[in-house]
């Protein structure tokens, strides 16, 4: 411990070089123990001339910070990460690391930005930066909205660090940055001067750092948070810690366990997005009956113009008879009983008269009203009755086309039956005639044995009564 403690008083009497100093190879840099006589003479003075001494390298300060913020923005998120994979929970606004990483975005959004120009020039903000967002993103419009109604936050800078906030728990605040740098030739010059971080290349190796903030989760309540007041400090000594120390068996079981989390939540994300692609259907569909009930308002106009016409038309009618028209029927009935009224019963009475007019024609109204709705389900009913009577008409006609060609199939048949049919009768005519023939000649031939019979009985019978003819010779 005392030689630790040694060293580091060491390091503190040393005198601190830039990291962008290299000496060179000849020039031998003095320490306590290269001089025996006076061990600090040379950090006091040095005895060599001006001409002679080592220049510092020239750097731009700018490049300085945006290099300064980069490194502390990955030691920020580095850390930020592992806080959410070691302990395995939602982060909310108590968490350290999260409220670095809000102070270390903010300086990098707020690096190189424009000052006010004159007394009357507009200043430039990060909410009005952050407004032109919502126009190439739909998921942005929802957050920007709900940070304008934010009733406890009153300033510019106050809502720009609610609707960082909400990007980050949408996980789209990497895409959102993205979308900003994709536009910054057209966009961001207007907000920020020559040399900001936001129009350096420093900007893309923000973007990647956002995106492995996708993998946390966090959960903040905007409202109960003080975002106007001024933001607060890093503490680095998180972020100076030893980083070689061993893991140990319950360590590596923590992390095998926030594996299998991280699936399973990314299994829930997977089914938001469904849900969410669901949902998207179900508004298309809402719209689409929306215009359906726009066509039907406009079917109902019409048919209250048919009704207007037709009024017009048995007016019309009415006038070319001689009759007076409904108007003037009507405003004819209303005068007689008005008079009747004025000179028979007093202003009560007409005051009822006219309450039970307004009722009847109220009455009436609803009454139209009535039928025109049973109109539009009317229609309704015979267009879904002609769709059904379509369907049938199809399905009869595919069936009529089946049946056509089976039918064409059994007068193939048929015609061929009827060839072979026709085949069979020549062949047994033919048979026939064969057979009439081969009766003809049994006919004969057995007449021709009978005869021959009848022969060779007359022969034997002479035979036997009479010598031979041998032997009488």
């Amino acid at each position: 411990m005392a030689a630790s403690a040694d060293g580091v008083n060491k390091q503190r009497d040393a005198p601190s070089l830039p990291a962008s100093y290299t000496p060179d190879e000849e020039e031998v840099i003095p320490t306590p123990t290269s001089s025996r006589s006076d061990p600090w003479q040379s950090y006091v003075s040095d005895k060599k001339p001006v001409s002679q001494k080592k220049s510092w390298k020239k750097r731009d300060p700018v490049c300085i910070e945006r290099s300064n913020l980069v490194n502390i923005c990955k030691l920020v998120v580095k850390e930020l990460i592992e806080s959410s994979l070691k302990f395995g929970r939602q982060l909310d606004s108590d968490s350290v690391p999260l409220q670095h990483f809000f102070i270390v975005l903010e300086h990098v959004l707020r690096h190189g930005l424009k000052p006010k120009r004159g007394l009357l020039g507009p200043k430039k903000e990060l909410w009005d930066l952050f407004q032109f967002v919502e126009k190439w993103s739909y998921e942005a419009q929802d957050i920007t909205a709900s940070v304008r109604d934010l009733p406890t936050v009153k300033t510019h800078i106050g809502r720009a660090r609610a609707w960082l906030r909400l990007a980050l728990m949408q996980k789209k605040l990497a895409d959102y940055f993205r979308l900003l740098i994709e536009r910054r030739d057209e966009l961001l010059t207007e907000f920020y001067e020559t040399g900001a971080l936001m129009l350096a290349d420093e900007a893309i190796v923000i973007m990647g750092l956002l995106v492995g903030l996708n993998v946390i989760d966090c959960n903040l309540c905007v409202k109960e948070e003080d975002l106007d007041s001024q933001m607060g400090v890093i503490d680095f000594s998180l972020y100076l810690r030893n980083t070689g120390a061993d893991t140990s068996p319950e360590d590596s079981q923590e992390q095998t366990d926030m594996t299998t989390v991280l699936d399973q939540k990314n299994y829930i994300e997977e089914l938001n997005r469904h849900l969410n692609a669901t949902v998207t259907n179900l508004q298309a569909k809402v719209e689409t009956l929306i215009t359906t009930n726009a066509l039907m308002k406009e079917d109902l106009a019409i048919a209250k113009n048919t009704i207007i016409h037709m009024q017009g038309d048995n007016d019309r009618l009415r006038n070319e008879r001689g009759l007076p028209t409904q108007q003037q029927q009507e405003q004819m009935d209303k005068e007689a009983k008005k008079a009747s009224r004025v000179s028979v019963i007093g202003c009560e009475e007409e005051m009822q008269d006219l309450k039970l007019q307004l009722e009847e024609e109220s009455a009436h109204r609803k009454q139209v009203e009535k039928e025109l709705e049973l109109q539009i389900q009317m229609k309704a009913e015979s267009e879904m009755a002609a769709k059904l009577l379509e369907k049938d008409i199809h399905e009869k006609q595919d069936t009529i086309i089946s049946l056509r060609q089976q039918l064409d199939e059994i007068k193939v048949i048929n015609l061929e039956m009827y060839r072979k049919l026709q085949e069979c009768e020549q062949e047994i005519y033919e048979k026939g005639l064969m057979v009439e023939r081969l009766q003809e000649k049994t006919s004969k031939i057995s007449s021709i044995l009978t005869n021959l019979k009848q022969c060779t009985d007359t022969q034997f019978a002479h035979q036997s009564h009479n010598l031979p003819p041998t032997s009488s010779e």
